[in-house]
C-alpha cells in the first residue's frame, strides 16, 4: 500500500469532496432558461469574462498543447531559479480558478477579493490547511471555464491523450516527478498535499534544520481531468448522472493507492482515465434501461 489507511482515506475524501463541488459549481452557471429555449445545456458567461472560442469537436487539441507548452515553460523557469516569474504566474492562475470558482455563489467583486486574499496567503504564508482548502475550489472554476467546450468524445480523447502524456512522463523522461519535486520544494504545488503530521514537529532552539514532514501528493491534472469530464457528463446527461463518474474515478484511484508500493512515483492518469470510461459506461447503460 502505498500510503497509510488514514492518509489514504483523507486523500481520496478531499478527492471525493472536490469532484462534488466542481460539479456544483458548474451547475450554477447553467442558464436554466436558455437551456429550456434551446433544448441543450447553455452555461452563461464567467465573471472573468468569455471562455476561449474553440471548436467543441477539436477543443482536446489545444488544450494538451497548452499542458504541453505550460510544461516546458514551467522546466525552463525551475531550471534557471526564475522563482519571481513562476510565483507571479502560479499567483495568477490561482485568482483567475479560485474567482470562477467562487463567483458561482457571490458577486463577481466579493469572489475576487476573496479569491486574491486566499491565493496571496497560499503562495506567501502557505500550509497545508490553505493549499487544500484551495484545491478543493480551484478544479470547479477550471471545469466551469473547460466543460462547456468539449463533447463527449473530444473530451474522450483529451482523456486519452493526457493518460498516454502522464505515463510517459512518469515512466519515461520522468519529468513530472521532478516538476512535482520542484513544486513541492518551492512550496507552489498545484495539487493535494496531506501530511502524515498535520503539525510540523518543534525544532531545538539553537538548531537551524528544517524536520521534512512526509505528505502523499495528488497531482492538479488528477483532480481536474476526471472533473471536466463529469462536468461535460453533466452537460449531457444532468447533473444526478454526472456524480456517478466521480464515484469511479475515486475507486480508480483508490485501487492505484491500494496496489502502489511507498516511495515510487506513479501515473494517475491512466487510472482515472479508466475509472471515467466505466463510469459512462454505466451512466449509458443505465440511461438505456430507465
Amino acid at each position: 500500500m502505498k500510503h497509510s489507511v488514514s492518509v489514504t482515506f483523507v486523500l481520496l475524501s478531499i478527492f471525493l469532496v472536490a469532484q462534488f463541488l466542481g460539479l456544483f459549481i458548474v451547475r450554477q452557471y447553467v442558464d436554466p432558461v436558455q437551456s429550456e429555449l434551446q433544448g441543450e445545456t447553455v452555461f452563461r458567461a464567467l465573471p472573468i469574462g468569455e471562455r476561449p472560442q474553440v471548436e467543441e469537436e477539436t477543443s482536446y487539441i489545444p488544450v494538451v498543447l497548452a499542458v504541453i507548452i505550460g510544461t516546458v515553460i514551467l522546466l525552463v523557469l525551475i531550471k534557471y531559479n526564475l522563482l519571481l516569474i513562476w510565483k507571479i504566474w502560479f499567483l495568477f492562475a490561482l485568482i483567475i480558478s479560485l474567482t470562477v470558482a467562487f463567483g458561482a455563489f457571490m458577486t463577481s467583486i466579493i469572489a475576487f477579493s476573496i479569491a486574491a486574499i486566499l491565493s496571496v496567503w497560499r503562495i506567501f504564508w502557505p500550509n497545508y490547511w490553505i493549499q487544500n482548502l484551495t484545491e478543493l475550489f480551484v478544479y470547479g472554476g477550471l471545469a466551469a471555464i473547460f466543460a462547456p467546450l468539449f463533447t463527449l468524445l473530444s473530451v474522450s480523447v483529451l482523456l486519452i491523450l493526457i493518460a498516454c502524456y502522464d505515463a510517459y512522463a512518469v515512466w519515461r523522461s520522468k519529468h513530472m516527478i521532478l516538476l512535482a519535486q520542484s513544486q513541492s520544494k518551492a512550496n507552489m504545488f498545484a495539487g493535494l498535499l496531506i501530511p502524515y503530521q498535520w503539525k510540523r514537529p518543534k525544532l531545538k532552539k539553537k538548531t537551524r534544520v528544517s524536520v521534512p514532514v512526509r505528505t502523499a501528493i495528488l497531482g492538479g491534472g488528477d483532480v481536474g481531468f476526471p472533473l471536466i469530464f463529469a462536468g461535460v457528463v453533466f452537460k449531457e446527461f444532468g447533473l444526478g448522472w454526472s456524480f456517478v463518474i466521480p464515484v469511479f474515478s475515486c475507486a480508480a484511484l483508490a485501487f492505484l493507492l491500494w496496489k502502489g508500493e511507498e516511495k515510487k512515483f506513479y501515473p494517475a492518469m491512466p487510472f482515472l482515465a479508466a475509472g471515467c470510461f466505466v463510469g459512462l459506461g454505466v451512466v449509458m447503460l443505465l440511461q438505456s434501461l430507465f
